[in-house]
């Protein structure tokens, strides 16, 4: 894969530079770019793979500490959110990491290895999240062959001898069956409905009448609510989620 790029934020010089030294044992090809400041991190604009953050950053300039620099960080529209590895020194804010989508938190001062056994799992991440990304649907638009990255897809819907493409940046209608799309895709999607196929990694809720999507869209579920279920636990072990 390509190099990991790597934050750590910290207004501890000293811990920056510890952490720096743990992460060029591990991977002597990163980039690793530290600052001192929730603003000077989000003053730069660069975005990152993996973001080591201090949650009692001194917010003295900025009024923002680790956690609510993340919660910014989590609300901004990004080609690619980081993984977000909170290091604290009190035990009382673990919990409040995961409100954010932490990936794993380190205790300071930072056992060198656990520390190793966190970023071995974060790289590991990482690196599927890139080459999930490579995965494509390729469609035919008239004339012309589409390759629509997978990861973009919430659902697909069929419609008369159609189906559309619901995608992050609006929808898509060719000639298909949804049928053949369900096979191509098993695994990673799976259909709800004679209607409707739905991306697993959309998913963000459901009950035995409907999931609940990533996109706010609320669509039925007429298959065995077990089947689905179970197919979306295999997906989520899969992904290494649970």
């Amino acid at each position: 894969m390509d190099k990991i790029r790597i934050a750590i934020c910290d207004d501890e010089k000293n811990i920056r530079a510890y952490l720096r030294a743990l992460v060029r044992k591990l991977d002597s090809e990163s980039e690793i770019t530290e600052y001192a400041s929730a603003d000077e991190y989000l003053s730069n604009g660069a975005e990152h793979d993996l973001l080591f953050l201090d949650i009692e950053l001194n917010g003295r300039t900025s009024g923002m500490d680790g956690m609510s620099m993340a919660k910014r960080i989590r609300s901004m529209e990004l080609e690619r959110q980081p993984v977000i590895i909170f290091v604290t020194g009190y035990e009382k804010y673990v919990y409040d990491a995961f409100d954010v989508g932490a990936f794993q938190y380190l205790l300071k001062p930072v056992n060198e290895r656990r520390f190793a056994e966190v970023f071995s799992r974060a790289a590991g991440q990482i690196a599927s999240e890139a080459e999930e990304r490579k995965r494509t649907l390729v469609i035919q638009c008239g004339s012309e062959n589409r390759a629509i990255p997978l990861q973009d897809i919430y659902y697909v819907e069929s419609r008369n001898h159609k189906v559309v493409l619901y995608l992050k940046e609006g929808e898509l209608e060719y000639y298909a069956k949804i049928g053949d799309l369900e096979e191509e895709l098993q695994g990673r999607f799976y259909r709800i409905h004679r209607g409707y196929l739905v991306n697993l990694a959309c998913v963000e809720g459901y009950d035995k009448t409907e999931v609940m999507l990533a996109n706010g869209d609320r669509l039925p579920l007429s298959k065995k609510y077990d089947d689905f279920t179970a197919a979306y636990l295999r997906f989520m072990q899969y992904e290494g989620k649970f």
